[in-house]
Order: structure tokens, then sequence, then C-alpha cells
């Protein structure tokens, strides 16, 4: 007997480490799953859709494992993205290996839980799409309003799909206004055609944007100095960063769709007060000469000087500058500092092969706008003051004829820096927010074509 009941125990034994073992598997595989399904919509190899199958149809023998975990390290490693232990990753338990190999990002895991209710939402085949004859403003009812509803609260923005009627009543509409916020949209709770729009962007669309976003801007981070400036052009957006801290946000103004913002990184190497403008020939042929043939007045009320190919100063009536602009015009315009001045107070330099750069403008109710998509490639900042306050504390070397100058609005005034300032003008048209929100923009260059109409 008691020879049996130790055979029994040392059999209880064995089935339960091989349950404990089993157990940690498939914990191992579900991790690794979501890794792969996160790849699968950024990577074009169709290696991780096959693993993806793989993963979630059957336990995979050891070798077959570190396959997949050496492409998911690889994946992270060529992206320089760091992962939590390289050394663990010769571990024989799957699931630490698994944990070893997930990436070292702040909002990783928010990612993978956003991704998945997407992906998960995609399955239920519920996103038929939503359409309206018109406008549809609150306290307006149509029959598609139960729709809206239940799709804001499939996507997070309603606390429920319940409604007894087709109006849209003020808890709806402060549904669509946490929308329409979170798409970079008027906060209006009006139905249009952008917030529809977004409304039947599908949960694969949605998906695959926010992950190609994600890892772009984790790839961007990780090869980042103390210092840095970043504008996110689709988000009309810029950021100071100081060791590791946002120190500095703005609303900016970036260029349209058919004079964009260039995708670049330099470094800004002087800050200019009171800056005069010249005019680039693009800008002037296209802007400011159709203004100049119905009115020559136009050069001295917007403060412009005129100048030859010598570099003669150029006078003419406004009479004669109107029939002059409606033919060849070999001159050149310089806009004067002042209050009116197009670039405003100031202008930050950094080399590029566009001329463009960052500086302030004479016209700030434009900020208000939802699409700032509306200079000529230039980026213009709301909060230039707090800019230029921030480099004057920390990196402009006169800081005394600093100060001075700023009591002169027409004198223009260069400043050298101690060292300059890395900037870079990126493209990300999604990313998961401070308060775990996700938060998608259009892609107003249509520069992500393939991540918008995937699925």
């Amino acid at each position: 007997m008691r020879f049996c009941s130790l055979i029994c125990c040392i059999c209880l034994c064995f089935v339960c480490l091989a349950s404990h073992a089993t157990e940690r598997l498939t914990r191992a595989q579900n991790m690794l799953y979501q890794q792969v399904s996160l790849m699968a919509l950024v990577d074009t190899d169709e290696k991780f859709n096959q693993y993806k199958q793989s993963l979630s149809q059957y336990h995979l023998s050891t070798s077959e494992l570190s396959s997949i975990e050496a492409d998911i390290t690889t994946f992270w490693l060529h992206r320089n993205i760091p992962i939590r232990s390289l050394e663990l990753t010769q571990q024989k338990d799957p699931l630490r290996r698994a944990m070893a190999i997930e990436p070292q990002l702040a909002g990783y895991l928010e990612l993978q839980n956003r991704v998945r209710h997407l992906q998960w939402l995609a399955e239920q085949d519920w996103w038929q799409e939503i359409k309206f004859e018109r406008l549809i403003r609150p306290g307006e009812s149509d029959p598609n309003i139960p729709n809206v509803l239940r799709r804001l609260w499939l996507l997070g923005d309603a606390s429920s799909a319940a409604t007894d009627s087709n109006k849209l009543s003020p808890p709806i509409a402060d549904a669509l206004k946490r929308f329409q916020r979170r798409h970079g949209l008027k906060p209006d709770a009006i139905i249009g055609p952008e917030t529809l729009k977004w409304l039947n962007v599908t949960p694969e669309q949605r998906a695959s944007i926010l992950a190609n976003n994600f890892i772009q801007r984790a790839e961007f981070m990780a090869h980042r100095d103390d210092r840095f400036l970043v504008i996110n052009i689709p988000a009309f957006e810029m950021e100071l960063f100081d060791h590791g801290e946002v120190e500095l946000v703005s609303r900016v103004i970036v260029g349209k769709p058919y004079r964009p913002t260039p995708i670049l990184s330099s470094s800004i190497s002087n800050v200019v007060i009171n800056p005069s403008w010249r005019v680039p020939k693009k800008i002037m042929y296209n802007d400011l000469l159709p203004q100049v043939r119905k009115d020559g007045n136009y050069i001295s009320q917007r403060n412009f000087d005129v100048f030859d190919r010598n570099n003669n100063l150029v006078m003419r009536t406004a009479e004669q500058w109107s029939d002059l602009a409606k033919g060849p015009f070999p001159f050149r315009f310089v806009q004067r500092p002042g209050a009116n001045n197009t670039l405003g107070r100031y202008k930050f330099y950094f080399p590029n092969d566009f001329s463009v750069y960052l500086h302030d403008t004479s016209d700030p109710k434009l900020f208000q706008r939802s699409n700032r998509a509306l200079s000529s490639g230039c980026i213009r900042i709301e909060n230039v003051k707090g800019l230029a306050n921030w480099m004057a504390a920390n990196l402009v070397k006169d800081k005394q004829t600093w100060v001075d100058r700023h009591a002169d609005r027409k004198r223009t005034q260069w400043f050298a820096l101690e060292s300059s300032l890395n900037v870079h003008l990126v493209y990300w048209t999604a990313w998961i927010d401070d308060t775990n929100q996700a938060q998608y923009r259009n892609d107003i260059y249509q520069l992500q074509e393939d991540a918008y109409t995937r699925g």
C-alpha cells in the first residue's frame, strides 16, 4: 500500500509539473502572439502573419519557438529599440524568454491592449459603413444616430450604447466631441464629412495606423539627444524636450498640402529678433504678385522694399508696380521688420535645403483652426515667446543684448547660441496620449496611404 501511495504521489507530481510547464508554454505563446500581431501590422514580411497562425493553433516545438523569438528580437534591435534582457533570451523556460524579448517602451502595454481590442472588433464584422445625406447637428434626429452612438461606445468615447430615440441628444453630443478631439477635429458635435470619415475608419485600419506610428515614434526617440525640438506635422504641434522632460508644448501652423513642410532633421544655430523677410521666388510669384496686380499700393502697405538683380533699391509708383507685376518681374521683395512683418517677432534659423524655418506670425488667430496646414512650408509657432525665452535662458550667448533689443521693434538682431538645438520635423498621424487615449490625425500629405487603406 505504501509503495502504491508513493507511486501515486510521484505520478501526481509529474502531472503537476507537466501541467505547470504546459501552462507556462501557453502563456509564452500568448505573449509571442501579441508581439507578432503588432509586427504583422508594421512589417511587410509575411512571416509574422504565419507566426500568428502557428502560435494560435497549437503548442510549438523548442526550435519553432526559437525561430520566432529570434525574429522578434531582430525586429526590435534592428530599430535600436531595447528589449528587457538579452541575457534571459537563453533561458530554458519559454515564458521567461517571451518576457525577455518584450521592448522597453513607455506605452507599449497600452498599445498592445488597444491593438488587441481593435483586432477583436475587426473579427466581429460590426463596421458597416454609416451614411448621412446631410449635416447632423446637436438636437436633430436621424435613423442612424443609434448606430453612431454604438460606434462611439465601441471606440470608448461613449459610456453606453443605450438610447431610446434617434435624436442627437446632449450625452451623444458630448461623446461626439470627445471623438472629434481625439481626431484633431473641431469639437462641435456636428456630424459632417470629416467626422463621418473617421467614424467609418475600420478597426483594421485603426490598428494599422496606430501600430505603424507607434513604432516610428519609438524608433525616432531611441536616437535622440538630451535636448531637442520636435514638430509633428500632422498633429500641428511642437514639443521641446530637455533631459527626457517636455519643457514646452505649442500649437503650430505647417505647410499646405501643395506646399508641404519637409520631413527633416537639423539644428537651430541662430535666433533672430525682429527679422526681415526675404520673400522666396515661389511665394512672390504665386502669392504676392497677384496682389500687386490688383493694387500696386500693396507693396508700401505691407512694408516691402523692392531690389533689382544688382541689389539696388527700386522705387516706382503704385500704378507702375501694378503694370510691372503683369509681365516679367526681375526684382525681389524684402519685408522690413515691424509689427506687420509676416515672420513676426522671432525667427529660429536652421540650415536646410528647403528654405524653411520656425518663426512667429502676424496673424495669431489662425492658431484657433483645427486644420492648420496653412503656410508655404515654414512652421509658425503659437507660443513663440515661450520658446524664445527658453532659448534666451539656456542657449543665447549675449543675454544683455537680448534684453536691450526687445525695446526696439524695428531693428533686426541675430543672436548666436552657446550650443545648437537639434530640431526634427516628423510625421506621426497616431499615438497614445498621457491619458491612455488613442489620438489620430489626418494624413494631410498622403504619406501613409498603406496604413490608412489596410483592411
